[in-house]
């Protein structure tokens, strides 16, 4: 099996990325949404998928990409340079606490690792990848407050446990959440991710209604939500 992922507007070329295109990805690139972004950034970038359906869904956004990982980072370069996109996206090769910019963004995501305190993989690049501790989540809710605008939406996908303890951090750094979406694979199954999203200018005190997203009808059957929300995407819809 070849390591380029085509989508209907642009190609990904997963070669010597760690991490390759899963599932909480395109969920995150097709959910995460603000009214007018103009300027977006992409935490942990990987092949740099994420990135690129948010600059096909927003055609007048500027996109700052950064990854960690070298060889992640020259592959989702690469993918840029290919894209119709290329104008108007850029990756750095950075540690996001080592990241630094004037810009301020509308529109913040990030996919990230998430086996928090979990027996960690023994080959080191996944184990960066995947894997991080609870100061690794407070230095990133610290770096989005700075680099957040006012209106700006901070938004990501994570396990339950992970999801609830940045939601409950998030108040330490004057963020507050606006939206969550449970995800569950099937009807009949319990939430497996929650997609959070953060920003500076709620009301603390106003409720928020979590949604529920199923992505199976049945076994081997996507749901018609999962289909719609990825239709512009990907080919088989």
């Amino acid at each position: 099996m070849g390591s380029v992922f085509k989508f209907k507007q642009f190609e990904v070329d997963q070669d010597g990325c760690a991490m390759k295109i899963n599932t909480d990805g395109v969920i995150l690139g097709a959910t995460a949404v603000h009214n007018s972004p103009k300027r977006l950034l992409d935490i942990g970038t990987g092949t740099g998928v994420i990135a690129m359906m948010l600059a096909q869904r927003f055609p007048d956004a500027f996109i700052d990409a950064v990854e960690i990982d070298e060889s992640a980072a020259i592959a989702a370069t690469r993918n840029f340079e290919a894209s119709a996109f290329n104008t108007r996206s850029v990756v750095y090769h950075s540690d996001i606490n080592s990241y630094v910019t004037t810009s301020r963004y509308d529109l913040i995501v990030s996919n990230p690792p998430y086996f928090v305190n979990d027996l960690k993989n023994t080959e080191q690049r996944k184990t960066i990848a995947r894997h991080a501790d609870e100061t690794f989540f407070e230095a990133l809710l610290a770096k989005v407050a700075m680099l957040l605008n006012e209106d700006g939406s901070f938004w990501m996908i994570l396990p339950v446990k992970q999801a609830d303890f940045i939601v409950e951090k998030s108040l330490e750094y004057h963020l507050a959440l606006h939206r969550q979406i449970n995800i569950c694979s099937d009807e009949r199954k319990p939430v497996i991710r929650k997609v959070v999203c953060l920003g500076k200018a709620a009301n603390e005190k106003a409720q928020v209604v979590a949604e529920t997203f199923y992505i199976y009808e049945k076994e081997g059957v996507y749901t018609d939500a999962y289909k719609a929300l990825l239709k512009d995407f990907f080919l088989a819809f």
